[in-house]
């Protein structure tokens, strides 16, 4: 129609402006890090007028040039879609209006573009009242898009539709002006919110921190990361369990041992420093230790969920299997809040195009989408709508019955947790002599064995919670399904035919088999899944697979697709992201140079080794580990 961007995404308003209006009444219901930014633009040929908008992460949120620049940019799309079709262009940009929520302040950073014209930047308020940009709301601004683009890259509860990525760190000098930014603002970083196992958002535990170690830590660079926190240590204490984190990611265990036995010194009650030194002591075998030190950070910190999860790993690493079953029994338990997404309005219509190097690339055969239905019984599986402390403690229960199966699962919940048909034999007892047994038990300190086996008497044992009891249900379903499914296997391979399923049922049936601790089997099931479908979540987790056990050229391969795959829908940032990543990790072991060349002897076609390149050109010029071998 000659309205329509070249290669970028767009939804077309009814009324024009309704999407600005939508994002202002939205504010208001943002409480972390806040939504995508907001594109807006607005097209005229002279006699119509036309509003369009995209979400975008990664765009420079620095300065009001920078996202005029952006703007500006648009107009290119614009003019190359209408010569493309070979007509002359109706439609021009006119202006738009670029929408990045500062997280620190609350408040929604808009940057208004006339073309040809002026540039206009303010702030809009959860009552949408216009205030002025200053210098501190640009820097809080700036970091709030670059953590939304750092902690949401890969996660797939953020997938939305017409959302378009690009790198928020493209070069060396925008990761010192992010360190600098990090640097001045990380005392404030409490406001941002923290992981959802968190209830209490703390200067070491919220979203800034953990952005900061995942954009390091994936990169396998942790000598930034401890320069900006030595910096921070010496105003603030509580930071040495980042420093100690940090260091032990380099492999200077001596001098993560000494940071954490000074800051223990100064404050002994810092749970996450004790969790440091409790994952510390996990690696290297000394679980007698690691349960101490995981009980006395449950001590410092009661109320947290995390401390006894950590508590619950440790006596499972222990085979302490009653006393795992009792903490994840003691977990406080928090409401899960969804991601911070403002309302769109409908949209009049849609405009997806597929971007030139991914139609090149060949790779991608959308024709391959599955078309058969899924099997009721996969899509009815509870435990994949799990969030937040519930999904953890769900992780908790399934590595606890893939240590001890389910029926002695079964057994150690009956010993220690008052069963339903035990607690209605028992009211019908007389209860002054349960009363008296009671009181010499206690007194005594010890427990010993009832006649019926038990190691503890009815008096000792504990009510299960509800939400724990849900959670066995989810994991007998889990249970259930799977081993229908490797019955149904093994029947088939004895009469050497073959077991044929939809896609969509073999990419249930591998994440169901990763819940349940059984890699082999799920790398089964993905591999049967991308015969038959054109699946990211298969290509993510054979990625990962192959990237663990270091095949090159199968990891290559899974890399190509999920590349063309996020190209396609408009995902064209290297890092952070799965594919990054895990490339990142091979060329780190491998090598670059075998890496590369790897790739090239698989003759991929011309685009899809450009776009591949982009992540050895992004390695180089980072100097990641392996890049200069």
């Amino acid at each position: 129609m000659g309205d329509t961007f070249a290669t970028l995404p767009e939804f077309f308003e009814t009324e024009l402006t309704e999407s600005l209006r939508s994002r202002t009444e939205s504010l208001v219901s943002f409480r972390e890090l806040g939504p995508p930014d907001l594109c807006h633009v607005l097209k005229s040929n002279g006699r119509k007028d036309l509003g369009s908008y995209h979400l975008v992460s990664g765009v420079d949120a620095s300065s009001s040039a920078t996202l005029a620049t952006y703007i500006t940019s648009l107009s290119y799309e614009l003019e190359h879609s209408t010569a493309w079709i070979g007509s002359k262009s109706t439609f021009k940009l006119k202006g738009g209006v670029y929408c990045c929520f500062n997280a620190f302040s609350r408040v929604d950073l808009r940057v208004e573009v006339c073309i040809p014209g002026s540039v206009q930047a303010y702030t809009v308020n959860v009552r949408g009242e216009r205030g002025e940009a200053t210098p501190e709301i640009w820097q809080e601004t700036y970091l709030s898009g670059v953590l939304r683009a750092i902690l949401y890259a890969d996660d797939p509860n953020y997938s939305l539709l017409g959302y378009r990525k690009i790198d928020p760190i493209p070069t060396p000098d925008h990761e010192v002006r992010f360190l600098m930014a990090a640097e001045n603002l990380f005392f404030k970083g409490w406001q941002l919110g923290s992981e959802p196992e968190i209830q209490v958002a703390t200067i070491v535990n919220n979203h800034l921190s953990v952005g900061i170690f995942k954009y390091f830590g994936e990169l396998s660079r942790y000598e930034q990361a401890v320069n900006l926190f030595e910096k921070l240590w010496a105003r603030e204490h509580e930071v040495a369990a980042l420093v100690a984190k940090a260091y032990l990611g380099m492999n200077e265990e001596i001098k993560a041992v000494q940071i954490m036995h000074k800051s223990l010194q100064q404050n002994p009650h810092s749970y996450v420093v004790l969790h440091v030194e409790t994952d510390f002591l996990r690696s290297k075998g000394q679980l007698i230790w690691a349960v101490e030190l995981a009980k006395q950070a449950v001590c410092c910190a009661p109320s947290e969920f995390v401390t006894w999860a950590k508590l619950a790993e440790c006596h499972i690493e222990a085979e302490n299997w009653a006393e795992a079953l009792l903490t994840l029994n003691s977990c406080p338990m928090f409401t899960y809040n969804e991601y911070d997404l403002h309302r769109i309005p409908p949209a009049a219509r849609t405009h997806f195009p597929i971007p030139p190097l991914a139609l090149q690339s060949k790779i991608l055969d959308e024709s391959q989408l599955g078309n058969i239905e899924t099997d009721p019984a996969l899509m009815r599986l509870p435990a994949p709508a799990l969030r937040g402390t519930f999904a953890c403690a769900y992780a908790i229960l399934t590595k606890l019955v893939s240590k001890l199966g389910w029926d002695e699962l079964l057994r150690y919940r009956s010993e220690v947790f008052v069963m339903e048909e035990e607690y209605r034999n028992q009211s019908t007892k007389p209860s002054s002599k349960s009363n008296n047994t009671t009181q010499h038990d206690t007194s005594s300190g010890t427990l010993d064995k009832s006649k019926e086996g038990h190691w503890l008497s009815f008096t000792d044992k504990r009510l299960c919670e509800r939400w724990l009891d849900n959670l066995f249900m989810v994991l007998y379903e889990d249970l259930r399904i799977f081993t229908i499914w490797r019955a149904e296997q093994a029947h088939y391979d004895a009469q050497s035919l073959p077991y044929e399923r939809p896609g969509s049922d073999w990419e249930i049936l591998g994440e169901l088999a990763l819940r349940l601790h059984h890699p082999e089997e799920a790398h089964d099931a993905f591999v049967q899944c991308i015969l038959t479908k054109n699946s990211p979540k298969a290509y993510t987790h054979l990625l990962e697979y192959f990237t663990k056990i270091c095949n090159v050229e199968k990891a290559l391969s899974m890399a190509m697709h999920l590349t063309a795959y996020n190209h396609r829908w408009y995902g064209d940032n290297v890092f952070p992201g799965t594919v990054g990543k895990h490339l990142f990790q091979l060329i780190k072991v491998e090598g670059l140079g075998k890496v590369s060349n790897t790739l090239v002897s698989m003759k991929p076609r011309p685009a899809m080794l450009r776009l591949m390149q982009w992540y050895f050109s992004y390695a180089q010029d980072f100097r990641l580990p392996g890049s200069q071998s």
